[in-house]
């Protein structure tokens, strides 16, 4: 039971000290401002669509005036007289749209629309977030990896170093070799250097994109860059229909072909009823009362209603072609990444078989040197051959986790 206890408090701890590829887009997500910014913009969005709304709703106002002095005039006899008095009166109008050939309604419509929009652009903002994270952590991993690999290097020259300051020492071999041997130790190091200068970049930028501090000894999903995913399904039909641009495209488009059709119905005017009611107290104290329909036709306006009826279709015709244009490049992207995703499978298998061969030739190598039967030339050509099928091995997973999380972003998905 102590050793089930003992097993399960290990496996949290490692857990604890884990940083997960979900968690980083969780956690990047929550605190990015861009998410923020975005949010925010919704919101604005909703605003704008009440302000659009109210069109649709009486409109009633309140005004009142007092005036110290005010001059009156009296007709009397033929003549006029004039006299100085105060003056006040307060009143309420209010106004009603009847119908305008659906001018409105159609705006109100474009405006809800700005509103899908804002929560699209939000979802697509995310999507491309969690590809920058995916990005930053697949580096992280592949560079990490590849400090491993340029340690286990590093040990390896230095023990071939060693070897051969000894070998020196019993005559065995020269100075030349000790010396050559040194100077890839050096290289080595130099390389060590370069790999943790490699990993800390990605580390610190996805640090700042979760706002949180990235321990140095934290753990990483290592095998979430050696995930398998059937390539039909990844680049299934729907591809084209889920991605958020395209989304975004068909909204623009949408928008634009009610504002025309706003714009169109705009030379038929508007009927609105009107009431009003107002209370007077100058040199005699009165109410009034109003109340009728007004039609209102524009006959001349200079031109401007046309040329917005024809600015908002030129509108529509430009969100089409730009539809037509991103659908072009979408497709064209989407060929390119799979012709990559087929080439970097077979990169892989070829990586895989040159490794093995490259470590069976140094195990060879290595007892050939210790007997003289080989030069140092040859050891260090077979421990490069090592390190750049590993390295290459870590690059052919990388670039097709990174393609393939380029076709999730273009579908829409997290």
């Amino acid at each position: 039971m102590k050793k089930i206890i003992l097993s399960i408090l290990v496996v949290n701890c490692l857990y604890a000290n884990m940083l997960t590829m979900k968690k980083s887009i969780d956690e990047t997500l929550l605190n990015h401002p861009d998410i923020k910014s975005l949010s925010l913009k919704i919101k604005q969005s909703q605003k704008s669509y009440n302000s659009a709304y109210s069109e649709f709703l009486p409109q009633l106002n309140f005004h009142g005036e007092y005036n110290p002095i005010q001059t009156y005039t009296l007709p009397a006899n033929g003549t006029f007289n004039t006299i100085d008095d105060d003056g006040w009166g307060i009143g309420v109008n209010v106004k009603q749209k009847v119908w305008d050939f659906s001018k409105t309604s159609l705006k109100i419509k474009a405006s809800k629309i700005d509103k899908d929009i804002s929560t699209i652009s939000l979802e697509e903002a995310k999507v491309l977030m969690a590809y920058r994270v995916k990005s930053l952590y697949l580096l992280m991993v592949v560079q990490k990896e590849a400090i491993k690999v340029r340690e286990k290097d590093l040990e390896v020259k230095k023990a071939y170093y060693n070897q051969a300051k000894a070998l020196v020492k019993e005559g065995l071999k020269t100075d030349a070799d000790a010396s050559r041997f040194l100077s890839s130790v050096y290289i080595a190091e130099d390389d060590l250097a370069i790999a943790k200068a490699s990993y800390e970049k990605p580390k610190t930028t996805l640090s700042l994109y979760m706002n949180e501090k990235i321990e140095s000894d934290i753990e990483l999903e290592y095998d979430i860059i050696k995930n398998e995913y059937n390539l039909n399904e990844l680049v299934e039909i729907d591809i084209l229909d889920s991605n958020m641009q395209i989304k975004i495209d068909n909204k623009i488009i949408e928008k634009s072909s009610l504002l025309h059709k706003s714009a169109k119905v705009s030379h038929y005017g508007s009927i609105d009823a009107y009431a009003s009611y107002s209370y007077l107290d100058t040199l005699n104290s009165y109410d009034s009362k109003l109340m009728g329909i007004s039609i209102n036709i524009p006959i001349y306006s200079g031109g401007k209603t046309t040329a917005e009826e024809q600015k908002a279709q030129i509108s529509t015709q430009i969100a089409q072609t730009q539809k037509a244009s991103k659908l072009l490049a979408l497709k064209d992207e989407i060929n390119t990444i799979i012709i990559d995703i087929k080439r970097y499978n077979k990169t892989i298998e070829a990586k895989k078989a040159q490794l093995n061969a490259a470590n069976e030739m140094q195990k060879v190598l290595k007892a050939r040197y210790r007997e003289g039967l080989t030069t140092y030339i040859e050891v260090l050509d077979a421990v490069s051959l090592v390190l750049n099928a590993e390295l290459g091995l870590l690059q052919a997973y990388y670039s097709k986790s990174i393609a393939i999380n380029r076709i999730f972003y273009f579908k829409g998905k997290i």
